[in-house]
């Protein structure tokens, strides 16, 4: 008899939750691991969730078309296994959380900040999704 796999809590988190973070969430531990893991995403700050994020994701079969982005404030006291910060300012404002956590840091670009013409931003947003698909 196999025994029964408890899933762990896992927040991912950056400052808006608009990009990385929603990405993230929607690969690859949800895609990959949902059975074992129960991921969440947040900011310190709120924004939507980026369009681009959206497109990027869809064109690799990840729907994140339905989060929402999130606020810390009101996630901080819920019970996570680990806290997985994607970006440094996340990272450097993160608030200690009760219990026991595991941090950990995953610094990556902010595909957002990217200038230039929507295709030329989309191909950003490919890059994070393809480097998120390796983490």
């Amino acid at each position: 008899m196999s025994e029964e796999r408890e899933r762990k809590h896992v927040l991912l988190l950056c400052t808006h939750n608009s990009a990385r973070s929603q990405m993230a969430e929607g690969f690859p531990l949800r895609a990959i691991a949902g059975d074992r893991f129960e991921v969440a995403s947040a900011g310190t700050e709120r924004r939507r969730v980026h369009p681009l994020a959206i497109k990027a994701m869809a064109e690799i079969g990840i729907d994140i078309s339905n989060h929402t982005s999130k606020l810390l404030v009101g996630l901080v006291r819920d019970p996570w296994d680990y806290v997985i910060t994607v970006c440094d300012t996340a990272n450097e404002r993160c608030p200690l959380f009760p219990g026991k956590v595991q941090r950990v840091q995953w610094s990556l670009s902010e595909p957002s900040a990217a200038g230039g013409t929507e295709a030329e931003n989309l191909a950003v947003f490919r890059k994070s999704a393809i480097r998120l698909s390796t983490t």
